[in-house]
């Protein structure tokens, strides 16, 4: 399988530590019991960051993403997106330098209220980093599938849920199981929202689009970040609806998301593409950004 953005994001124990109730753990240690709120209904959030080359690019503005998630789901944050900055600083400094890292905070609840509702006073946090090399932007291959993102009213589609994640499983499975390597999903309507693992962009004729946010899928930070940077250059953006056959005359396709940041489509369907100017730049600009600081 291709080095797609959030692909490979198990993780090995052995490279992980992780800070738990005020110490710092190595590998995979118990945290989560049967009778975990959790564990069988789903009060999950997370979100990931990256170190890399020495750098930690909008690593604040995961940490905040993480508390704004937490509530979200209900959940109630014992630490502030400071404290998760100052941790993860401090995680990362735990292996040697430039080490390629995943950063993820973690939120769950620890109990339940009533039948299905999570206790937000139970609340539990763990801030895991784990060895995850940078992927190269070899690329990698979609297809459409048939699965869709689900309406706000139909899932906490506000927050980066894991019980969001199963149906984007759904997704890479089908892509699989047809030779490709990540799918394309669409949102409720029937409109492209994004890849099973990340968000997505395509270009015509110069333009760079990017689908809407419209509360289907989590408009993602390395996104946001991309057309910030993409509009300083002085390259048209457009964010707006995009249909799945405009996917099959786009100049360039790639995708925008926290492992890899930035990947091109080599194959779309049964098209073949190249990284095209846009994704070189757009790359080449986000490696500036992240070593500007």
């Amino acid at each position: 399988m291709a080095h797609n953005s959030d692909a490979h994001l198990g993780g090995s124990a052995a490279q992980a530590i992780n800070f738990i109730d005020g110490d710092w753990h190595e590998g995979n240690p118990s945290i989560i019991g049967p009778m975990t709120h959790a564990a069988w209904l789903g009060s999950t959030v997370f979100d990931g960051a990256r170190a890399f080359e020495g750098v930690t690019p909008d690593l604040d503005r995961h940490c905040t993403r993480a508390i704004a998630s937490a509530k979200a789901l209900g959940l109630e944050p014992k630490i502030s997106a400071e404290n998760i900055l100052d941790l993860a600083l401090e995680g990362v400094k735990r292996f040697p330098p430039e080490t390629a890292l995943y950063i993820r905070p973690l939120f769950f609840a620890e109990s339940g209220l009533h039948i299905l509702e999570s206790d937000p006073a139970s609340t539990r946090f763990v801030l895991t980093l784990f060895k995850a090399p940078m992927p190269p932007p070899k690329g990698f291959s979609a297809c459409m599938t048939t699965i869709r993102r689900p309406a706000s009213d139909m899932a906490p589609t506000d927050a980066k849920a894991a019980c969001l994640y199963p149906n984007s499983a759904r997704a890479t499975a089908q892509a699989r199981g047809m030779g490709y390597d990540n799918g394309v999903v669409c949102d409720p309507d029937g409109n492209v929202a994004e890849f099973a693992t990340s968000n997505l962009f395509i270009v015509k004729d110069g333009v760079a689009i990017t689908p809407e946010a419209n509360g289907t899928f989590l408009a993602g930070i390395t996104r946001k970040r991309i057309l910030g940077l993409l509009e300083t250059e002085g390259i048209e953006i457009e964010s707006r609806t995009i249909r799945p056959e405009e996917l099959e005359t786009a100049d360039e396709i790639f995708n925008t998301g926290n492992y890899g940041k930035l990947q091109p489509v080599i194959r779309y369907n049964d098209r073949d593409l190249q990284p095209g100017p846009v994704f070189r730049r757009a790359r080449e600009m986000y490696w500036d950004f992240a070593h500007s600081k």
